[in-house]
């Protein structure tokens, strides 16, 4: 009988590894311990002692409000037993929720109350009631912003309360507040108030390893604030987006160390295609009558520049005031991170004062320090519209705002005006070396228009607030900036400058422009480094109106802001 023999399967050629061959597990821990140490020295992890206050003030926050919960109930002659069983939950949120609060930062807080409180009631009576604690400072309400909030200081801690109430009589401690169902019949501020804390949540069980996460996530976001792109108002990306792009690294790498991580963000989000959207899961959408995101459905969804969608219905874009400015910026800085191989390098603060040529100096002034902070808040909140509109101008391919304010320094003059001042750098469209002309003044001027119209509307608007915008070109710097030393924002010698006050709302009638002390200077051109072909133009009337380029005629003076900014285009 003739013997069988056994056939063996072809051996499979070796799969070519291209690349650096991946750490080992050495020095992964090396890496890790190496990028630990960098994160303290930057302070970015709190001590024991730090933490412990922290959670005393959230306590202590939450037993005033409990509190007021019993205090509105009397007022409103409930049963008795409405008082006792009211109940009221308070909850931390964001970065101290998640836990990777750095030195300093502000604690989010969320207030749940009852159906049938009023919210008016907790922007009136309870702010009142902080006001009465002597551990509570420079006490501020925003009942106008998107989640509307309440900013104060608590014994030198920042927090942002915000309030939400739901369909219940009353509000047990263990209520779990990720379900769905209490969000039913409930209106959408409280919606939008509650989506903070269940995001947070959601993201914490969404992730296979806290700790891998945490960790990585103090490094996106020092490397975001070290680069000056971690601004959600500016157009930027706030905390909860780069939580996010950070969770679903994690989600993919499960069993990766905290410093794979960061090497894999920003290797993933380098070659990521937007406006393809980053989820954590799958969309979702419960039917309650809430808006959600999709942009298979929603057309308007489908203009969103970079869609990073948050896990906990209903779901929405976290990165919404994304321009496509800002867009560009973050996809280079990204770039520039997957190309560095050193820690230390990854977190090098960039010169946005040797980045541009051309830029235009925004300022805020207001009469004193109390009311400083108000009106720096407003006007930065608009300013993100500015750089929209400058962005619709064909001429201008770039608008990148700083997101690093500069405040002026205190002279010791209690009656001094206070200001504070951003720069936006531009670039224009060169456009085939042709000699054109770039007006701003119709960004400038819209603008303006609507830092005001929102003051008064608010009735925020005092005696002495305004704002200001000029053309500064890099020649023209002459104060050193924080943390960029031998570069300067005013120049040595005055150049006229525009300052925009809004009339006072009680009055109508125009304020008058202050006169520069060149203000009899009818017209006066900057020339810049680069050659005779580039001018900047700021044109004034003798009269204190100002006369527009190439037209004989000037504009009325009780116009609130005329500011011309022409520039031909690089030849």
């Amino acid at each position: 009988m003739p013997r069988r023999t056994r056939r063996t399967a072809p051996s499979r050629p070796k799969q070519k590894v291209y690349g650096p061959p991946p750490p080992t597990r050495d020095e992964e821990c090396a890496q890790e311990n190496d990028l630990i140490e960098i994160l303290k020295s930057f302070g970015c992890f709190e001590s024991y002692v730090e933490l412990r206050h922290r959670e005393n003030v959230v306590q202590r926050l939450e037993s005033l409000f409990k509190e007021w919960l019993t205090e509105m109930c009397l007022q409103m002659n409930s049963p008795d037993i409405v008082p006792q069983k009211v109940g009221g939950k308070l909850v931390p949120f964001g970065s101290h929720h998640l836990g990777v609060a750095s030195k300093g930062a502000d604690i989010d807080v969320l207030c749940v109350g009852p159906g049938f409180l009023q919210r008016k009631d907790f922007f009136s009576s309870f702010v009142r009631k902080l006001k009465r604690q002597r551990e509570v400072k420079d006490i501020r309400v925003i009942e106008e912003a998107f989640v509307p909030v309440v900013k104060l200081t608590f014994e030198g801690i920042e927090i942002d309360l915000v309030f939400a109430r739901v369909a219940r009589y009353r509000v047990p401690q263990e209520m779990d507040l990720l379900r769905e169902d209490w969000l039913q019949g409930t209106d959408l501020h409280s919606v939008r108030s509650l989506n903070g804390y269940r995001v947070t949540e959601e993201i914490l069980r969404l992730v296979p390893n806290v700790q891998n996460f945490r960790l990585a996530l103090r490094t996106i976001k020092l490397w975001a604030k070290q680069r000056n792109i971690y601004s959600n108002s500016l157009g930027f990306l706030g905390g909860i987006s780069w939580a996010i792009l950070v969770a679903r690294i994690c989600q993919e790498y499960p069993n990766a160390s905290a410093s794979t991580l960061v090497t894999q963000f920003f290797k993933e989000y380098n070659m990521w295609k937007w406006p393809n959207p980053i989820m954590l899961r799958e969309l979702k959408d419960c039917h309650f009558n809430l808006p959600v995101w999709d942009a298979r459905v929603n057309l308007a969804d489908r203009s969103h520049s970079m869609p990073i969608i948050t896990p906990a219905y209903p779901m929405q874009n976290t990165a919404f005031n994304v321009t496509p400015s800002t867009l560009t910026i973050m996809k280079e800085e990204i770039q520039r991170g997957h190309t560095i191989a050193c820690w230390s390098q990854l977190f090098e603060k960039p010169n946005f004062l040797r980045k541009y040529k051309h830029y235009v100096l925004l300022q805020a002034t207001s009469a004193t320090e109390e009311q400083h902070p108000a009106w720096v808040g407003l006007v930065e909140s608009r300013i993100r519209h500015l750089v929209i509109n400058l962005e619709r101008n064909v001429l201008v391919t770039r608008a990148h705002i700083n997101v690093q304010s500069y405040p002026e320094c205190s002279t010791g003059n209690a009656r001094a005006p206070v200001r504070t001042k951003w720069l936006i750098g531009l670039v224009f469209n060169e456009q085939g070396g042709r000699h054109l002309s770039i007006d701003l003044t119709p960004n400038l001027q819209r603008f303006s228009d609507i830092v005001h119209s929102v003051a008064c509307r608010c009735q925020m608007f005092r005696e002495g607030m305004s704002t200001s915008a000029r053309y500064m070109s890099q020649k023209d710097f002459s104060w050193d900036l924080p943390q960029e030393p031998g570069r300067r924002v005013i120049s040595e010698e005055p150049q006229p400058s525009v300052s925009t006050a809004a009339p006072s709302p009680t009055s109508h009638q125009a304020t008058k422009r202050s006169r520069s002390p060149h203000s009899e200077t009818s017209s006066k051109k900057f020339k810049s480094d680069e050659g005779p072909s580039e001018e900047v133009c700021l044109s004034q009337s003798k009269s204190g109106g100002l006369k527009r380029a190439h037209t004989p005629e000037s504009e009325s003076p009780s116009k609130r802001v005329r500011t011309d900014l022409l520039r031909p285009a690089e030849t």
